[in-house]
């Protein structure tokens, strides 16, 4: 189980891992951890915990931690699971708990790791750039995180770059050959969300013309990362507990349970405490997946990360476009300056329009679109306007032609269609 002691200003995370040994029978010595998930136990020859003993069923009973501890359950097995000497169908275990399976006894122990997210040295950590405390604590945390196999919530304003921070946990683990799968709770219509999450079979509802895989079953053997999951209606609150317990979950039309062996990343903007207070969201999914928690500041708290944060994305924008470009000292002190409501999705869109709009190597004062006053994300229309402009200007050199255009501006044609639509250009 992973718990988080939060301590003022800042948390600690304990990463606690169960080893379960065999101390007597014919596999006497062996021993495995357990840190999320399930673990099978038995002879067959894919469970977690293979077994020699005749005396034991191919699939004798199960450990799987769940929000209250570590479970173990009996499979339906011929000679029944004993815990402590008492036969249970299914009981939390302690530490120094004995498990007796057939003539195999295996003793349960708990150990723990506490990661301090103390500032490291580390300015960046995958596709995120910072030098600030903030970021380097954060830095520091993902990095000793993305080892383990627990599930970690990511905690952001909007634009702070939660993906991103998902992203490299998936790339720095041992999931990392695996896949990485977004799920964006707040895209999916609620009366699809099921389906796309969990999958369907043909016929399961009108439109449903074959079976197909969900999110969770896109994910497996990778990372499933569950964006701005405070907009998970509540009738899927407790499936989606069950997937993180017991990593199963039926399909939507069917009765047949599937399970599945993933990570899970979590993000949210919102105060899910709050919800939880309100009633919106499940106290014991909150418990779940708020144990290993990373906050990512926003960029208002942090603008002595804009300079190399800037240089950054414009090599990123530099190599789409082909047009290189670099900060004056006076526009990176402007940006600096800047209240980025939008954190660095907007300061990106800022550069991006920045690049489009000079005629030279330098990005100046000038050619920032006009920042405050409700611009950027949140609300008016100066950098919106200023994107247009520079749309339309990448036409003109283009010459009318969008593909072209698109390069010129660093973007791909699809987004370059959408905003023109959106601008009604």
């Amino acid at each position: 189980m992973t718990m988080t002691r939060r301590i003022p200003g800042k948390s600690t995370v304990r990463i606690e891992r169960a080893t379960l040994q065999v101390t007597e029978g014919p596999d006497r010595g062996r021993a495995v951890t357990l840190e999320e998930g399930v673990l099978v136990i038995g002879t067959h020859e894919e469970a977690g915990l293979r077994l020699n003993d005749p005396t034991v069923s191919r699939r004798h009973s199960e450990i799987s931690r769940t929000s209250e501890g570590f479970l173990l359950q009996d499979l339906g097995s011929t000679n029944g699971t004993q815990l402590d000497g008492v036969r249970v169908d299914r009981a939390y275990l302690k530490a120094g708990s004995i498990i007796t399976l057939g003539k195999s006894v295996l003793g349960f122990q708990l150990s723990s790791e506490t990661i301090d997210p103390k500032a490291g040295k580390l300015t960046r950590f995958g596709d995120m750039v910072g030098q600030s405390g903030p970021m380097r604590e954060a830095f520091s945390l993902l990095s000793k995180l993305a080892v383990h196999d627990v599930t970690v919530l990511i905690d952001g304003e909007t634009g702070t770059g939660k993906e991103l921070a998902a992203r490299a946990l998936h790339d720095h683990g041992s999931r990392a050959r695996g896949p990485f799968v977004v799920f964006d709770c707040s895209t999916v219509p609620s009366e699809l969300m099921e389906s796309e999450l969990f999958g369907h079979r043909k016929g399961a509802f009108t439109g449903a013309t074959e079976d197909r895989a969900g999110a969770v079953e896109q994910a497996e053997g990778g990372t499933l990362f569950l964006d701005e999951i405070g907009e998970l209606p509540p009738t899927l609150q407790p499936k989606l507990l069950r997937l993180l317990d017991r990593r199963e979950f039926r399909r939507l039309g069917t009765d047949g349970v599937r399970h599945t062996d993933i990570r899970f990343v979590a993000a949210t903007n919102r105060d899910l405490e709050k919800q939880v207070r309100d009633g919106t969201f499940r106290q014991d999914l909150y418990f779940r997946v708020s144990a290993a928690r990373v906050k990512l500041p926003p960029l208002r708290e942090r603008p002595e990360d804009i300079p190399a944060l800037a240089a950054h994305l414009l090599v990123e924008i530099s190599g789409r476009s082909g047009k290189k470009a670099r900060l004056e000292r006076d526009a990176e002190r402007a940006l600096k300056a800047y209240n980025w409501p939008g954190n660095v999705r907007e300061l990106k869109n800022v550069l991006e329009t920045s690049v489009a709009l000079t005629t030279g190597d330098t990005i100046t004062v000038d050619d920032l679109p006009p920042l405050g006053g409700g611009g950027g994300e949140a609300g008016g229309g100066s950098i919106r306007d200023a994107e247009a402009q520079a749309i339309r200007e990448a036409l003109d050199r283009a010459g009318g032609n969008k593909r072209k255009a698109a390069r010129l501006l660093g973007i791909a044609p699809s987004t370059l269609y959408a905003k023109m639509k959106q601008y009604r250009i």
